[in-house]
């Protein structure tokens, strides 16, 4: 059984310049005190062919963590561009949030991410090379795909985790939890929690996985939906 439940992901600052940090609200739920760190990582796909260009654009350790909710804001730096196969560069790609405990992944959530020029004359007849300082980014955060791993938290045999099976795309509730400094991150106490609609944060369904328009109709057709599971 799990002992870490993720309870809503935030996406802050969004659409935004292709330049922009990335910025996600996490709030998780600990059932237990666990005595080592959850390790959290932000992975741009630079394509949808291969994991070679997938970039780990952060990685935070957050603990030890007591049980209870917590909450924080986790921000990374904009993808390295030059290590982006130039067909990759615009277009529809994933970014991918990650955690895991004493080396074990247990949680990903991954959202399409579509990247296009702001400006229509650009779009329709753009440069021969990119001019990312005019691209801008658009998360869909309506549809993230959430997979689960069944891990070992105390030496649980590798067969009785492997029995329990994984899950995707499973919705968790959705809560509002207030803010408080804590380090270099923003932390939420276990008390004072309140329920934030709409609830679907996350969706459950399996048409998560694939997705044709955003809300302005400017997402094309992404089929790749395997580099979800990088």
């Amino acid at each position: 059984m799990s002992q870490v439940h993720i309870s809503n992901v935030r996406v802050l600052d969004n659409p935004s310049s292709y330049l922009n940090p990335f910025q996600f609200e996490i709030t998780f739920q600990c059932l237990e005190d666990l005595p080592d760190d959850l390790e959290w990582k932000i992975i741009y796909v630079g394509s949808a062919e291969t994991e070679e260009y997938d970039q780990t654009l952060d990685t935070v350790l957050v603990g030890p963590v007591s049980s209870g909710r917590h909450m924080f804001v986790f921000q990374a730096g904009p993808p390295d561009q030059s290590l982006i196969p130039e067909n990759d560069a615009l277009g529809v790609t994933v970014v991918l949030i990650t955690c895991s405990f004493r080396n074990q992944e247990f949680l990903r959530v991954g959202y399409y991410v579509n990247n296009e020029y702001e400006d229509p004359v650009l779009r329709e007849n753009p440069p021969s090379t990119v001019d990312f300082s005019k691209v801008f980014r658009n998360i869909l955060d309506s549809k993230p795909r959430v997979t689960r791993f069944n891990i070992e938290w105390d030496g649980q045999s590798s067969a009785c985790a492997s029995a329990a099976g994984n899950s995707e795309n499973v919705p968790p509730p959705s809560v509002n939890v207030p803010n408080q400094q804590k380090g270099g991150a923003i932390m939420g106490p276990p008390g004072g929690i309140s329920a934030e609609t709409p609830a679907n944060k996350f969706v459950h369904d399996a048409a998560a996985i694939t997705m044709n328009t955003d809300s302005n109709g400017s997402i094309p057709d992404y089929t790749a939906a395997a580099a979800m599971e990088h």
